[in-house]
This record gives structure tokens, sequence and C-alpha cells, in this order.
């Protein structure tokens, strides 16, 4: 007979001690990418073999009103979108809002391999498309074999 004491329910134990971890890191996104789902805008981020793209979606915005800078792999997005204009007046309830109203700013951490000093944007179906090329060392390349 062993002098080790094993409790007789040890899968219940780590049902517990799994459950008192998932409590603490509740409110903890699942990775360092995740984000709110309310931020505005929502963005796709992908990867070709030769650049990172992109894709802020904020329709209805001027082009010329969102702002896109790049500093220490950090890409930046800003800009404000306003309130509608000449169709809201004094008799207008509004009863729902879902829209974003605001100055808004999104900042994403580029990976290691992307170039800077290659970045293109362009406005595609009203939405601010940003394409930053990869690093010459980091794009795939097929290797001969003698």
């Amino acid at each position: 007979m062993s002098d080790l004491f094993f409790s007789t329910d040890l899968l219940g134990e780590f049902d517990r001690l799994q459950r008192q971890m998932a409590s603490v890191f509740a409110g903890c996104p699942a990775s360092l990418r995740a984000t709110r789902s309310e931020t505005f805008p929502p963005v796709n981020i992908g990867s070709t073999d030769d650049s990172v793209e992109i894709v802020a979606f904020a329709p209805g915005l001027d082009p010329a009103a969102i702002d896109v800078s790049i500093d220490k792999g950090l890409l930046t997005i800003s800009g404000e979108r306003k309130p509608p204009g000449p169709e809201a007046d004094d008799e207008t309830r509004v009863y729902a809002g879902e829209r974003f109203m605001g100055a808004f700013r999104r900042v994403i951490e580029l990976p290691q391999h992307a170039d800077p000093d290659t970045v293109k944007a362009r406005n595609m179906n009203g939405c601010p498309t940003i394409s930053v090329g990869r690093s010459e060392a980091s794009k795939p390349r097929a290797i001969a074999v003698h």
C-alpha cells in the first residue's frame, strides 16, 4: 500500500480548478489581437506573399477625413464621423442609434516582416484599404535542390 493519497474525484478537482481559472481570466481577451466588439472601425487584417492587407469598415466617411500613419511598427487609423446634418431636426426623436459618431482611433501592431516604407492606402467601396509591403527577406522563395 502506498503512502500517497489521491482523491477519488481527481477529474472533479481538475474541473473545479479549470472553472476557477476561467473566472479569474473572464474579462481578459482571448489573445493580444482580440478587441472589443464595439471598437470602431472594425478591421480585417490579412496577409499575402507580398503584403499585409488591412481593410477598415468605415462606409460613409470622406476619405480625406481619415488619417493613416505608421510609427515604430504601429499602424494608426484615426478620424471623426460627424453626425448627419440636414436630415436631423428638432422634431426627430431617435429611439435606436447603432451608428458610431465621434472621433475614433485604431492602433494595429504590424508584423515584424512589414516594410513601413512601402505603404499604399486607397478607398475601396467606402472602406479604407491599406497595403503594407513585406520586406524582401521575409517573402517566400523557392530554393533549388542540386
